[in-house]
């Protein structure tokens, strides 16, 4: 008897685990396609309480792969392609320069510094939004996206978060919403890609992380299906309070893994 209460137990608290990454994934991909951003940032603190870290990070790898791919096709007007190729080539230039810094410079001093400023450009933000609308404070030019895709390249080397560098930039020049979601997901299905294709060639994915992926990207298709038409008629006002949500969100979740690595120590 008490053999079958532990079973059924377990199975009851799987069942809960399921539904709980199924939930997190729907609701994370359905923010990520309103704004392009946010998947990893909403779901990756989620997934770790309820799978092995490993495991937590090859399915958002896996499944932001495929939601990228997914919601790309009815941005691809917006898209403006030698935005796309700077930002792309700055990042590409700085993940040298941020696995180097990687390989020497203190894990928690780096993420506490990074998340700082997440936190504080989304402060900027949402306090400029209030005092002065959405009037950009300059203009896009080629040299300032190289420049924001290196330090984009940097911090995927160093804290595995591409997007806040590249937000940052596109909301303070005044990017329309079409614009930003559309540059986000197409920088995101490259770089996602790329990354799913080193993890399988180098450390491996075991067949059940393929399986749970296969589970749960069903859900996160259905989010991204309900956030399309919303971020359709997401305006500019509403998408710029939502962008600064987000990046609050990065900034505390990497100030929360900075003081994690201190406890552990």
């Amino acid at each position: 008897m008490p053999g079958r209460c532990a079973k059924a137990w377990r199975r009851r608290a799987d069942l809960l685990d399921w539904a709980g990454l199924a939930a997190t994934t729907a609701g994370a991909a359905l923010v990520y396609t309103l704004t392009g951003f946010g998947f990893a940032v909403l779901a990756a603190p989620l997934f770790l309480l309820l799978v092995d870290p490993p495991q937590a990070i090859q399915l958002v790898i896996v499944i932001s792969t495929a939601l990228s791919l997914f919601a790309l096709p009815g941005l691809w007007r917006a898209v403006v392609p030698g935005l796309l190729l700077r930002l792309g080539l700055g990042s590409v230039a700085g993940l040298p320069l941020g696995l180097i810094a990687f390989r020497h410079a203190d894990p928690v001093l780096v993420r506490a510094i990074v998340g700082a400023t997440i936190l504080g450009f989304a402060v900027l933000l949402g306090r400029r939004r209030h005092a002065s609308g959405l009037s950009a404070p300059f203009a896009k030019r080629p040299g300032l996206e190289i420049a924001t895709g290196t330090v984009s390249g940097i911090a995927t080397a160093l804290v595995g978060m591409a997007g806040p560098p590249v937000l940052i930039y596109l909301l303070l020049a005044g990017a329309p919403p079409q614009t930003v979601r559309a540059t986000l997901l197409s920088f995101f299905a490259f770089a996602y890609a790329v990354t799913l294709a080193s993890h399988a060639a180098t450390v491996g994915i075991p067949a059940q992380t393929w399986l749970s992926s296969g589970i749960l990207i069903p859900f996160a298709l259905l989010g991204g299906l309900a956030g399309r038409p919303l971020g359709d008629r997401l305006g500019a006002q509403a998408f710029a309070a939502l962008a600064s949500l987000l990046l609050g969100a990065a900034g505390l979740y990497t100030l929360a893994a900075a003081a994690a690595l201190v406890v552990h120590r």
